[in-house]
């Protein structure tokens, strides 16, 4: 950030920053958390996640105050306009991202109680791509990275992938036992979270992007989740 005059303008920045900061850390450590939860079938770790999202919300209204507090008193320009603009736009982001890491835990707590099946394996693949996105784009926003920002950007169509091909497994596996259509569809909207888990990344990103350079992203968002088109055949077997 650059040097100001006045020298607790500097700090205001710094200290915004910094809140926002810790708010992706937490939202972070949730979503390793869940995500272990669910991988381990530690269901008091879920239990744990679920009750310290509050705390990831505390801090984005204390980083919101800041930044709406420093827009009225020093009227910004430039790039601290966008300092401003941003924090508030990625606690956004951020606070949604913890919401989602709950909802996994509390899909863990269910999951927990249920015979492993192997398709758990990928949902803890897309779980792990998932939080490999967000730790990447809060590093990039620690070091004003652009390029950095502009990877993860390019990378959310690896979660889409994994979770199309599970969406169809899953759909298949229910029809073909119906027996499994609780335990599956529980597994269904934990994917859900994840993958939405990786927009809200890819968001972060573009935020990024715009701080780091004034520029926004001029090309469109590349996106491979087709679930809300897909059909699955299958043919009902012949009475015996």
């Amino acid at each position: 950030m650059p040097d100001h005059t006045v020298k607790s303008f500097d700090l205001e920045l710094e200290a915004l920053a910094a809140k926002v900061a810790e708010m992706g850390g937490l939202a972070e450590a949730q979503l390793a958390g869940a995500i272990e939860s669910f991988g381990k079938r530690d269901s008091e770790l879920a239990a744990r996640i679920i009750q310290d999202d509050q705390r990831i919300d505390d801090i984005g209204r204390e980083a919101e105050a800041a930044a709406v507090r420093l827009l009225a008193l020093r009227q910004p320009m430039a790039q601290d306009l966008r300092e401003a603009l941003s924090a508030i736009k990625m606690t956004v982001d951020i606070e949604r991202i913890g919401d989602l890491a709950k909802n996994v835990a509390k899909r863990a707590l269910v999951l927990n109680q249920e015979e492993p099946v192997r398709l758990m394996q990928s949902v803890g693949r897309m779980g792990r791509l998932a939080l490999n996105q967000l730790t990447q784009v809060l590093d990039a926003y620690g070091q004003r990275s652009a390029d950095r920002a502009l990877v993860v950007w390019n990378s959310d169509g690896e979660i889409d992938e994994v979770y199309n091909s599970l969406f169809r497994e899953l759909l298949t596996y229910m029809m073909e036992d119906p027996r499994t259509i609780g335990l599956c569809t529980h597994l269904l909207f934990l994917a859900k979270n994840l993958e939405r888990i990786g927009d809200h990344a890819t968001n972060l990103a573009e935020i990024v992007h715009y701080l780091v350079t004034g520029r926004e992203l001029a090309d469109e968002r590349p996106k491979s989740d087709v679930t809300s088109t897909t059909s699955v055949e299958y043919t009902k077997p012949e009475a015996k």
